[in-house]
């Protein structure tokens, strides 16, 4: 690797030479393609796909479709995209949408992204584009919900959760039946996921609960209310200000309340702590009174969902012929790898550890340096051991591997029984 390349900082201004050698050596091309090749089990599903290419100034290149592997290779390696994006399986190939007016998507992955920027009113610990262990729980929660939600409620086994390089977490779901969702299904599913909410952007965000509650949402509550003591009150401080007490005070839909419960803040300490137990004692004694009102009975759940459920954007899944980043992309801005991560061990990720690509090439230099042999023949170096396992990659590739396996098993267990059906007679 040049020497110029060879730094523990990222230097953005270096990333198209990073890129050339990370798509040459490290990019998961093979992996890549079986996952969006699906066994070939449909016609036209490789090569109808659109991709996406985000170059150097931000030029986009949209409508590319590749005949196989080898052409994908070939065109990621040679124009070096910045980003590369995802988007539907198409009636025609996209790169000849422009003498095909009819161009029209058939499938496409069902897909939801969860980004910490829409967690700011909340979150204290970091803004923005910025991202700590903190916060990352609200990623590891929303992660947990959702995931249960779609394995119990939709049945789907396919599910693909990967870092988005900077912020915030994509779901792929890769059944085939969720892939051939229309816009109405998807935005069934969509609505379904979310709590009943309102609040717009520059308001607090409140939500209605009712005695009788479905059972997904009862198993959030489950997830998220033994959280929310260490996510909310100990490691944001979320009511610890003068604003955090006030964007409490908003969620009570009752004037009295609010006032009363005013005057107990204001000769209370102002921490979290302090005011949540001054909060649920209110309610509480409320309660034992019998003078809690019913819009009420809820009050404490309410505040709990509204702070910690997972916040879609909604319009990323309701679409079909949504963009959206694919796995393994180097985030521009932080250098860091878009790696899969296994939903079952979200609270275990790490965000601040995830690899960069200039510290992953470096892996690969110091590894070859430590294992060089002048005596080696061209036969041992062809079988020597792979670019990626040099890596602190190797752990997100194996992640990879393991979801493409599951994946061709299905599909392949799919195309048999297709099979058997056709020979009945």
């Amino acid at each position: 690797m040049p020497e110029a390349l060879n730094s523990d900082e990222y230097d953005a201004t270096q990333l198209p030479d990073y890129l050339r050698l990370y798509y040459k050596r490290l990019f998961p091309h093979k992996q890549f393609y079986r996952w969006l090749s699906y066994n070939l089990s449909e016609d036209g599903i490789f090569t109808h796909r659109e991709f996406s290419f985000t170059m150097q100034d931000d030029i986009y290149i949209r409508y590319l479709s590749f005949e196989n592997q080898s052409e994908m290779e070939k065109e990621i390696c040679s124009k070096i995209p910045h980003k590369i994006d995802i988007g539907a399986v198409f009636n025609i190939r996209p790169k000849n949408h422009r003498s095909n007016p009819n161009i029209k998507p058939m499938q496409r992955e069902l897909v939801f992204d969860i980004d910490l920027t829409d967690y700011d009113n909340v979150r204290t610990c970091c803004n923005e584009a910025n991202i700590c262990n903190k916060c990352w729980k609200f990623m590891a929660v929303a992660c947990k919900v959702i995931d249960i939600a779609l394995r119990d409620d939709f049945g789907f086994e396919h599910i693909l959760w990967v870092f988005s390089g900077r912020r915030g977490i994509h779901c792929w779901i890769c059944d085939k039946t969720a892939r051939h969702l229309d816009s109405k299904g998807r935005g069934a599913i969509a609505d379904y996921l979310q709590v009943s909410m309102s609040g717009g952007e520059n308001s607090v965000a409140k939500v209605t609960l009712y005695d009788k509650q479905h059972h997904s949402i009862r198993r959030a509550r489950s997830i998220i209310e033994p959280l929310f003591n260490e996510i909310i009150i100990e490691d944001q401080n979320a009511f610890g200000s003068a604003t955090g007490t006030e964007r409490l005070l908003k969620m009570v839909p009752d004037e009295n309340c609010r006032k009363e419960l005013q005057n107990l803040f204001s000769n209370t300490m102002a921490d979290s702590k302090s005011i949540w137990s001054t909060f649920v004692g209110y309610f509480e004694s409320l309660r034992v009174k019998s003078q809690l009102k019913p819009k009420l009975r809820h009050i404490i759940e309410e505040v709990q969902l509204a702070m910690l459920y997972p916040r879609l954007d909604i319009n990323v899944s309701k679409g079909t012929n949504h963009l959206l980043k694919a796995p393994f992309c180097v985030h521009p801005k932080t250098g860091k790898i878009c790696v899969p991560f296994n939903p079952n061990l979200a609270t275990k990720f790490d965000p601040t550890t995830v690899p960069k690509v200039n510290l992953l090439l470096k892996e690969i230099d110091t590894f070859d340096q430590k294992n060089t042999d002048a005596t080696e023949t061209p036969e041992d170096k062809a079988s020597r051991v792979k670019d990626f396992k040099k890596t602190s990659m190797f752990k997100a590739t194996v992640i990879f591997e393991e979801f493409i396996r599951k994946l061709e098993q299905s599909t392949k267990a799919q195309a048999i029984t297709v099979s058997d059906k056709r020979m009945e007679f």
